[in-house]
């Protein structure tokens, strides 16, 4: 018998809760927040350590529920304290190079004017800039599965509904 049949259960027997849990997948998580202004321009920020514009959000942290990750990723990033509004999208985005897969929630953060960009601050450096961007705008900053990702989040807010995704592409 090898080593790996010995620890394995016996037919019918049941594995220990912390063997069991120790064997299931994790994915990562991320959470972001579709801002819009009153021509339907999504809100996109320009990151200091990357080269690519993102929506405000980031990645869910252990122990922490993605509408709190999204809300504490706008105090982060722009230094807001505002309600994180209904759930938009979720999308699945499979394995790629060094990433290993993940789960991206996205919610409606609602509608705003110009003015509430006025006097931004980026508390935290992370941030450079911030604006408004029609989705055409927004598919030349951002990655192509995010501006597909806000072109359904778009969409969910049109429906008034919650869409689901796959790398970004509206499967439901």
């Amino acid at each position: 018998m090898t080593e790996s049949e010995s620890a394995a259960p016996a037919a019918g027997a049941m594995l220990p809760v912390e063997q069991y849990v120790a064997r299931l997948a994790r994915k990562r998580m991320a959470a972001g927040i579709v801002f819009r202004d009153g021509a339907g321009r999504v809100l996109l920020v320009e990151p200091s350590y990357k080269p690519n514009w993102e929506m405000p959000g980031g990645a869910v942290e252990a122990d922490e529920s993605p509408w709190a990750a999204a809300s504490r990723e706008l105090a982060e990033e722009l230094g807001w304290d505002r309600p994180v509004g209904r759930l938009l999208v979720v999308d699945y985005v499979r394995p790629r190079e060094s990433r290993p897969e993940a789960v991206v929630f996205v919610f409606d953060g609602g509608v705003l004017d110009e003015t509430g960009l006025v006097d931004l601050a980026f508390p935290d450096g992370e941030i450079l800039s911030a604006g408004f961007y029609t989705l055409a705008e927004a598919r030349g900053k951002v990655k192509p599965m995010l501006a597909d990702r806000i072109a359904a989040a778009l969409e969910a807010v049109e429906q008034g509904v919650t869409v689901l995704c796959e790398q970004g592409q509206r499967i439901a």
